[in-house]
């Protein structure tokens, strides 16, 4: 494709980004400087590529790779978009882009509701190497002009699976009535909760234990050892439970299983009364030796209590057998490190290699260039971390358990996946967080373009026109941010400027710097007065002991950043719950409608 752009911006280079929890694209120490490019001139919309409804729907049946990309903020994606569109909101193309979309010449079709942020983002898709980049002819509208399908809320392709699975398979579930009159009952009973850790901590059912998905089979039978001990699955809603207990049917574990129907939203529009600040968690050793069987022996404690540590752990051979065998059956291919090497050269085929273990154990090891995605969240989650439909998966768990089981869901997905096997120990060399991915950055500002918290706090105490624009995620902008500062949205910049009072200098930050920097020439674009890029962004400014402050009083755009889950937290109102299983419900019809998924559940166990 053919753009126009300022010669500034090919001039990119490679350097480390993090993950802040912020941002996700934290600059390493002493690289303040580098920052934004001058604003990408997109060609006009007409002369650039399009691909029709159509095009890219037969694409999806035929199983050949395509990346369609909703432009547009999470809360307006999770109102309508096709099954298989991922979000990239169009403020993080630069930081996510290469690590999303990894082969950059994979067909990518962009897309918003016709507010022009497609056009624009084409001409950054082209600016960071990316070859085949088109619009979808008549944007969203196209879409539903064309008579196609459009699904609400976010992971709805996991989401439909799951409700598939259930349709299909008869996954044995109880009502939350049910569970709570065996917890009552003091019952033989073992509840496992297969989220993150992190959302069990926050509301969970009484007595349940953390054991995200991908541990079920490594793991549940140190849980429950005596196998007429009954095993309950639960999630927030329905579909980690849903596969979180057909994973145990599909391995056999002998005992009885049920999911809990409808998750912790059933469990509180029963009027049961849910658990906060729950630490229980399946032990874990340190050097790799696996732990004395503990039924409902998981550690607990206080809410303040650091959580047990979490490494390598040995997974027993009749759970790795289990798993291998799920696998093998639902179609999951083998694969070495020089296999992945070849795919990886391969210029046609875009190849994602993720680690499927918990965070604590990828830290303590892990295969160099392997993203940590916990294997239950990629299958709940699969369109965030592997947008490009139809590529080729690769997964890595030195025990193999756990990979095996992601994988068998995944090759149900209608996925090419592909377990590592006869990795020697030594290869997983790489230690800590796995943040030093490559990714895109723009040439260096002016050496007087960025300033330390410590010159903006001088001039916030001296000059009240100063403005300061955070573009953080709205959720911390409102938890805690420099006195005086004003929220906004990238993709909204325009109309952010137009309400925010003019200043005699503006100061970009956001939780690392990282995307503020990115911004710095956009706003300079459509200003006259100075533009200053904040060196470390708020978590700088944090670390300086400055002062901050919270609340929502100052924001210059809408909080369509992030989509309200009716499933997440405990102040969800009843409706808005009910909505969401109603929703549920009705999946799988819409499934059929759509045609485009190639799902097939498989009974594995006769």
């Amino acid at each position: 494709m053919s753009l126009l752009l300022d010669p500034a911006d090919s001039a990119l280079s490679p350097v480390p980004a993090a993950n802040d929890p912020a941002d996700a694209a934290a600059r390493p120490a002493g690289d303040a400087a580098t920052g934004a490019a001058s604003v990408p001139e997109a060609a006009p919309a007409a002369d650039l590529p399009r691909r029709s409804p159509h095009w890219v729907r037969e694409r999806l049946i035929a199983g050949l790779e395509v990346a369609l990309l909703d432009l547009r903020e999470e809360d307006p994606h999770a109102q309508a978009h096709p099954l298989f569109a991922a979000n990239l909101p169009f403020a993080r193309i630069e930081l996510d882009a290469w690590n999303k979309l990894p082969n950059r010449a994979a067909p990518i079709v962009l897309f918003d509701d016709g507010a022009g942020l497609a056009a624009r983002a084409a001409a950054t898709f082209a600016r960071l190497g990316y070859a085949d980049v088109a619009l979808l002819d008549g944007d969203l509208d196209g879409w539903r002009a064309a008579g196609y399908e459009l699904f609400r809320d976010v992971n709805a392709p996991s989401k439909a699976f799951g409700e598939l699975v259930e349709a299909e398979l008869h996954t044995p579930s109880l009502a939350a009535e049910e569970v709570q009159a065996l917890i009552d009952a003091k019952a033989d009973v073992v509840i496992v909760d297969a989220r993150r850790f992190d959302e069990f901590r926050t509301m969970s059912i009484p007595t349940a234990t953390s054991l995200p998905g991908a541990e079920l089979v490594a793991r549940v039978r140190e849980l429950a050892p005596d196998p007429a001990t009954r095993v309950i699955v639960n999630c927030a809603g329905r579909t980690r439970s849903i596969i979180g207990t057909q994973s145990l049917v599909n391995a056999g574990l002998p005992n009885p299983v049920s999911a809990l129907r409808n998750g912790t939203i059933g469990w509180t529009l029963a009027g049961q009364q849910l658990d906060t600040g729950r630490l229980r968690r399946a032990p874990l050793d340190i050097d790799g030796e696996a732990p004395a069987a503990q039924p409902r022996g998981a550690a607990d404690g206080p809410a303040t209590a650091t959580p047990p540590a979490h490494t390598a752990h040995a997974v027993s051979p009749e759970a790795r057998a289990a798993a291998r065998a799920v696998a093998d059956r639902a179609g999951v291919r083998r694969a070495s490190l020089a296999d992945l090497d070849r795919w990886l050269a391969e210029p046609g085929r875009t190849t994602y290699r993720f680690d499927v273990r918990l965070p604590e154990a990828y830290e303590a090891g892990h295969l160099p260039g392997f993203r940590n995605v916990q294997g239950g969240q990629l299958v709940q989650e699969t369109e965030m971390h592997a947008p490009v439909r139809g590529a080729r998966l690769v997964l890595a768990d030195p025990q193999s358990a756990r990979a095996d089981m992601t994988a068998s869901w995944l090759a149900q997905m209608n996925w090419e996946v592909h377990v590592l096997d006869g990795v020697p120990a030594e290869a997983f060399s790489e230690h800590g967080p796995g943040d030093n991915f490559a990714a895109p950055v723009a040439p260096p500002l002016a050496a007087d373009a960025s300033i330390t918290p410590a010159i903006l706090a001088d001039w916030l105490a001296g000059d009240a026109g100063t403005r300061v624009i955070d573009f953080t995620t709205s959720a911390n902008h409102v938890a805690r941010h420099i006195p005086g500062a004003w929220w906004a949205l990238r993709s909204q910049l325009a109309q952010a400027l137009a309400t925010i009072p003019a200043g005699t200098r503006y100061v970009l930050t956001c939780g690392s710097s990282a995307l503020a920097r990115h911004v710095v020439a956009e706003v300079k674009a459509r200003v006259d007065q100075p533009v200053f890029l904040l060196e470390g962004g708020n978590a700088a400014w944090f670390a300086a002991g400055l002062p901050a402050e919270s609340g929502d009083a100052r924001l210059a755009s809408p909080r369509i950043d992030r989509y309200r889950r009716p499933y997440e937290g405990t102040d969800n109102p009843r409706e808005a719950m009910q909505g969401y299983l109603d929703w549920e419900f009705g999946l799988v019809e819409q499934l059929g409608r759509d045609g485009t998924h190639g799902f097939r559940p498989l009974r594995v166990r006769d």
